[in-house]
């Protein structure tokens, strides 16, 4: 069993070494098409800064971060290795906000993971 367990994890070690060296070679700031907003991420995290001064008001924005990693799922395994997703606190139009794949708003959490994308989205209209 301590066997099975050790290659396991040597195993899961490599995967998400590999997914962190990928996505640090990928990271960079893009813009979001629907919004004036510019966004930066890396293994570790993602952020975004939105400066639309023509929004309507009432409007805000959420940051999604794409993940890939340990996520628990609402199914048996309960517990899953692959891609996810990570949602930020809603925004106004002419502010910022950040993500990352291991925490959600400072709760605790089971997920642990690297970013592998990130995009701004209307959150309210």
């Amino acid at each position: 069993m301590r066997r099975t367990f050790v290659a396991a994890t040597r195993v899961a070690t490599v995967v998400v070494s590999g997914l962190a060296f990928s996505a640090i070679i990928g990271a960079g700031v893009s813009h979001a098409d629907t919004q004036d907003c510019s966004i930066s991420r890396d293994a570790f995290g993602a952020s975004a800064a939105c400066h639309d001064t023509g929004a309507p008001p009432g409007r805000e924005y959420v940051l999604i971060t794409e993940c890939w990693g340990f996520h628990v799922t609402a199914t048996v395994p309960f517990l899953a290795v692959g891609p996810y997703t990570s949602s930020s606190r809603s925004f106004v139009p002419t502010g910022q906000a950040s993500g990352n794949c291991g925490s959600s708003w400072g709760q605790p959490t089971s997920t642990l993971g690297v970013v592998t994308g990130a995009h701004v989205e209307i959150y309210r209209q």
